[in-house]
């Protein structure tokens, strides 16, 4: 129970430095983790250790990808490239049908893409649809990101469903299945309620951009297919990777060709590549673009604060999950008789707890495994629909301590206050919602 309070109080701790205080959130995610360890009772070498690592190894698996993300947004932005394929984009949706389309197309790059490079990808044609269509960054960021993140959680070849079904010794074709029938319901009202928050709160996703800009930009940009392939190479270069590794066979001899597209399909090759078809979009490449004052430096000064706000808290995740909080709520919680239940609400605390959604699915898993007959799940159907039931719990709730918080709020430009409200609300609500798909399909099948 103090592990628990002391974490609701970091939490405080985050949101009244952040709102009220006006502090830095890197300062304020610093002091809340370094509240939490100290009160927790770590030993004070430990604390120093998590800190280093937690802010190291956060960085180290996304810091260059975030780098590399604002670089191409930038040549996309300025080149006028973005604004073409919003243009295009809208005219085959239609205009207010921005949050569906980005809903959707987070759902799908999702399931080979991981969730957080699938944002940073497509951030910039977020932005530039929501401007072209005068709707707030509020709505249409966050259905892109629970899209991302439906899918993150639900469905292989995602790390964390293909752990959690191997766990589990769950089919995986099977678990595929349930995860995209529970996802697509899931999507529907991830799209309703982030048009209905979406319409309270009006934030500009480019503030600095005025119509004027824009349609000077758009007399400059390059074709909307030249615009697409540093946003489409890169996807498809991730998702080849994932495909042909899923296909794997375990001991099998890998070729070169095999080695090759793995190289190139890791996210940070791949977005590599798709930087450099992003210097082929001005009309007219100046190498001043990529100075210090150029597009390149101005877009490296942007990412600076993102990255070390998302380094942030990776040490305050990083501190979570070695303070032993998950074990204490996963004890706590297996004992209970809930049914279909259990998986959801203890995957739910750990995801709370530490942040990660891949630590928390296979956490769970790990857990659950042993209980299955004894819970009375023996079947194919059964497995499959426990490990969407962990699934639904991995998105419940995201806050603080989870990098995917901090890049939706500092790539939208949205205030933590705001990103708590609806993002974080957010997650709650399609968890919840898709953890009763689960309860009622387990009465259906």
């Amino acid at each position: 129970m103090i592990s628990i309070l002391l974490l609701v109080l970091s939490v405080l701790i985050i949101i009244l430095f952040t709102v009220k205080l006006n502090v830095h959130p890197f300062l304020a995610l610093l002091a809340a983790a370094l509240f939490f360890a100290l009160f927790s009772g770590m030993g004070l070498n430990d604390i120093v250790n998590y800190v280093n690592d937690g802010f190291g190894i956060t960085l180290g698996k996304i810091g260059i990808v975030i780098i590399l993300g604002v670089i191409i947004g930038a040549f996309l932005e300025h080149s006028g490239g973005a604004y073409k394929l919003a243009e295009v984009v809208l005219r085959i949706i239609g205009k207010k049908r921005v949050h569906e389309a980005m809903g959707i197309v987070g759902f799908i790059v999702s399931i080979p893409v991981f969730a957080d490079s699938g944002f940073i990808i497509l951030n910039p044609l977020n932005k530039s649809l929501t401007k072209r269509a005068k709707l707030s960054v509020v709505g249409t960021a966050t259905a892109l990101i629970l899209g991302l993140m439906i899918t993150h959680v639900l469905v292989p070849p995602t790390p964390g469903p293909i752990a959690a079904a191997g766990i589990i010794g769950a089919d995986v074709g099977l678990v595929m299945l349930v995860g995209l029938v529970i996802g697509v319901l899931s999507l529907i009202v991830a799209i309703v309620y982030c048009k209905k928050m979406g319409s309270r709160t009006y934030i500009d996703p480019n503030p600095d951009v005025t119509e004027e800009v824009i349609q000077e930009r758009m007399k400059k940009a390059p074709s909307a297919f030249k615009s697409f392939l540093p946003i489409l190479i890169p996807i498809l270069l991730i998702v080849g990777k994932s495909v042909m590794e899923f296909n794997l066979v375990e001991g099998e001899e890998v070729s070169a060709l095999v080695k090759f597209i793995a190289f190139i399909g890791s996210p940070i090759i791949a977005l590599m590549i798709g930087m450099l078809f992003a210097f082929l979009l001005p009309k007219k490449f100046d190498k001043e673009m990529l100075a210090t004052t150029g597009w390149v430096g101005k877009a490296l000064s942007d990412a600076s604060n993102i990255i070390l706000i998302t380094g942030a808290g990776g040490i305050f995740g990083t501190i979570l999950q070695n303070s032993g909080i998950a074990d204490t709520l996963a004890d706590s919680l297996s004992g209970a008789n809930l049914g279909i239940w259990l998986p959801f609400l203890l995957c739910a605390a750990i995801k709370t707890a530490q942040g990660s959604s891949t630590v928390a699915l296979i956490t769970t898993a790990s857990i659950i495994a042993p209980l299955l007959v004894t819970m009375g799940f023996s079947t194919e159907i059964d497995k499959a629909l426990v490990v969407a039931a962990i699934g639904a719990g991995a998105m419940v709730v995201s806050h603080a301590n989870d990098s995917g918080f901090w890049i939706l709020t500092q790539f939208s430009g949205i205030d933590v206050k705001t990103g708590y409200r609806v993002y974080t609300l957010g997650t709650f609500v399609v968890g919840v919602f898709a953890a009763l798909m689960v309860y009622v399909a387990s009465f259906i099948l």
